[in-house]
């Protein structure tokens, strides 16, 4: 996500439009690691019983922090289950950043740390299990995911650099950011440490955290910022990009 940082940095800013293009990749890359690499192999590992309350349980806890980052950006109870009509309400750091002319730098950026550092635990924590269960698992998880952060640490850094944030502080949120796939790695090797069946369920809370984040964020985030049939067909060959590289490892 760093290096995605980077980029954008490098190669100047970016319109929403564009943003959005990587965003549609990466969503389509989180898809293939979804149905080809975490669900099969908990499938494997635990059963299909456990996958259905994995993937119920990485949904509900995505549910609950979305639900706690829109309370935080509202700062106020009504409308924090509604659904959002502009590209500003779901990117919560745009939010935090017109915040930080008004409130505490600090807190904005706290703020806007937990935006978009929580996306980024579920996938630390399909690396951690993953690699318990095999080598070449954790792996793939791994590669495909990295995919995935570049251009996603791309389209959150373009938004900002465009709103006014120095190219630097751009980057280093990101790199921030990304910092939290290594905490929910952590938690992964710690769960499944325990058992194959628990290496199993953490695989299958970190795939529905997955299809929620891109069924629930990111893909609206892109229909809302292109309204056309690119983002379709950027998400379909993310998709096809991810079960090629998985079909080499």
């Amino acid at each position: 996500m760093g290096l995605g940082g980077i980029i954008a940095a490098v190669f100047g800013n970016s319109s929403a439009r564009t943003s959005s293009i990587f965003l549609s990749f990466a969503a389509g890359v989180m898809i293939s690691i979804v149905f080809e690499g975490l669900i099969p192999e908990a499938y494997a590992l635990s059963g299909k019983w456990a996958v259905f309350i994995g993937l119920g349980l990485g949904i509900g806890l995505f549910l609950i922090l979305g639900y706690l980052v829109d309370l935080l950006s509202a700062g106020r109870f009504e409308d924090k289950m509604s659904v959002h009509t502009t590209p500003g309400e779901l990117f919560h750091e745009t939010e935090f950043l017109a915040r930080s002319h008004e409130s505490s730098l600090f807190r904005a950026g706290v703020l806007m740390f937990i935006a978009i550092g929580l996306h980024n635990v579920p996938e630390g924590i399909a690396i951690g299990a993953g690699g318990i269960a095999s080598e070449q698992l954790g792996i793939m998880l791994a590669i495909m995911i990295a995919l995935h952060n570049i251009p996603e640490g791309m389209a959150i850094a373009c938004p900002l650099i465009g709103g006014g944030v120095t190219r630097i502080k751009a980057v280093t949120l990101t790199f921030l950011a990304g910092a939290t796939t290594v905490v929910g790695a952590f938690i992964g090797v710690i769960i499944g440490g325990i058992s194959s069946f628990m290496i199993g369920l953490a695989l299958s809370v970190a795939a529905g955290a997955m299809l929620y984040a891109v069924f629930g964020e990111i893909m609206p985030q892109t229909i809302l910022l292109r309204k056309d049939r690119m983002t379709t067909a950027t998400l379909i060959v993310g998709i096809f990009a991810g079960l090629l590289i998985a079909s080499l490892l």
